[in-house]
């Protein structure tokens, strides 16, 4: 064989061989993996969704319907905004009462000692009118009523609203909203009526 068609022969095997190489490292597009595809047999396991990261939402307690005698507001006489809407649900004694009043004062100390310990289930909110702010803080202060609140009304819409006409007069409603009782309580029937409210 002539020496040209031996190296004709040898540059052609050559180049067989080569495109034989490449063509084996060519992926075409049937065989192309999609973007974020995991290889089979690979460890990766996949991302939790947050549908199934996040627990199945819980349904929200309904608020207590506000009734008509709870749909009031005002200060309190340290200036902290109050809203009677707040306490619906749960039965309230609302205690009208004026600084300069002795049956108040006597009252003062019955209130003073249960209203913390039924705070939460039996609300009383002081009704403080027929007075001055200062005389107001001061029978607060004097009879350490500071842990309830004392609404400051001396312009009377709140004793108009209840139609008191004169103090000491205690307003007591049921958890629906309704007037049980509205006249004088001792510091006596006063403890009896809240036990009574708490344990219904």
């Amino acid at each position: 064989m002539p020496p040209r068609t031996v190296r004709h022969l040898g540059a052609a095997t050559v180049l067989a061989a080569t495109l034989a190489a490449t063509g084996a490292c060519a992926v075409g597009p049937e065989r192309a993996a999609p973007v974020g595809a995991v290889a089979a047999g690979s460890s990766a396991a996949p991302t939790a969704t947050a549908a199934t990261a996040s627990p199945a939402p819980t349904t929200p307690t309904p608020p207590a319907t506000v009734p008509k005698t709870l749909s009031f507001g005002g200060k309190t006489l340290d200036g902290t905004a109050f809203s009677a809407a707040a306490l619906a649900g749960r039965p309230v004694v609302l205690w009208f009462w004026a600084p300069w009043c002795a049956t108040c004062a006597s009252q003062a100390w019955t209130v003073a000692e249960i209203a913390p310990k039924y705070r939460d289930t039996v609300p009383i909110v002081g009704v403080a009118g027929l007075g001055e702010q200062k005389a107001m803080k001061e029978f607060v202060t004097e009879f350490d009523l500071g842990g309830t609140p004392q609404l400051d009304d001396r312009a009377g819409a709140v004793w108009r609203r209840f139609r008191v006409a004169e103090q000491s007069t205690f307003v007591v409603l049921d958890r629906d909203g309704k007037v049980v009782h509205q006249g004088f309580l001792d510091g006596e029937s006063l403890t009896r009526q809240v036990e009574t409210l708490a344990r219904g």
